[in-house]
């Protein structure tokens, strides 16, 4: 049975493709988690901890909530 999918969802791809093409490795090195770690983010499988989450924000110089998004439906 596939995990079920977070209600958080997130812009991590489109930054990433704005922020000079960032690949998913760079995004993990700069962060220090694993690319898998970066994918199940982006796929939404995994919300990250607030503290990857301000990294992740801080990273692509955004606000936290353009970066992520909770969906209440």
């Amino acid at each position: 049975m596939a995990p079920k999918p977070t209600k958080v969802t997130n812009r991590i791809r489109a930054l990433r493709a704005g922020a000079g093409g960032m690949t998913q490795a760079d995004l993990a090195r700069e962060l220090g988690v694993t690319r898998q770690t970066v994918i199940a983010i982006e796929q939404g499988r995994y919300s990250p901890s607030l503290e990857l989450a301000f990294q992740i924000a801080r990273i692509f110089r955004q606000p936290l909530d353009e970066v992520f998004q909770y969906d209440e439906a």
